[in-house]
């Protein structure tokens, strides 16, 4: 590659209508996070839209370094307004990176990758489909569970675990 330096990339953009999400509310806010995107800024608007009720859902979608970013966004959020309803969706979106050949008679190399997506619906009104995929509550169900588990036999027949226990060290040895 020290024949080439880096051109463009083409990055494929992400859109409103593409979100992965079903049911989302028509009125919602979508907070696309960047990786320099500053998290008091993204916060403080997101609160401003949520208190004027100029929304009920928000969609916090990130791509590759701002994945981070988003889900402690999303956290955030939910805790300061205690909202009960999300859905969580990964995805990914392709980047074509193009490398220049620095000597005459090589072609232009063209990369193709894929990263990752993350997308973050946080809902005060509940969601119709609370069965599909990716869908959690405060309450009990968790993101991966399709449907709660009111088992309590199958919960306790997992072994307890006893707590470590440090060897005491002889001052002689």
């Amino acid at each position: 590659m020290e024949n080439y330096f880096k051109g463009k990339n083409v990055e494929e953009e992400m859109e409103r209508n593409k979100i992965p999400i079903k049911d989302i509310p028509e009125n919602f806010l979508w907070m696309q996070v960047k990786g320099g995107s500053k998290m008091t800024n993204l916060i403080s608007h997101a609160i401003g839209i949520l208190e004027d009720k100029g929304a009920t859902a928000v969609v916090w979608s990130g791509a590759g370094v701002a994945i981070a970013k988003a889900i402690s966004c999303a956290e955030i959020i939910k805790r300061q307004f205690s909202i009960q309803h999300q859905v969580t969706k990964l995805t990914h979106k392709s980047v074509e990176e193009y490398w220049e050949p620095k000597i005459d008679g090589l072609e232009t190399i063209v990369v193709k990758r894929q990263i990752p997506v993350i997308h973050i619906l946080l809902s005060i009104p509940e969601i119709p489909d609370i069965n599909q995929l990716g869908y959690q509550t405060l309450q009990s169900k968790k993101f991966w569970e399709k449907v709660p588990s009111n088992n309590s036999k199958q919960q306790q027949s997992h072994k307890t675990k006893k707590p470590f226990k440090h060897k005491k060290v002889d001052p002689q040895e």
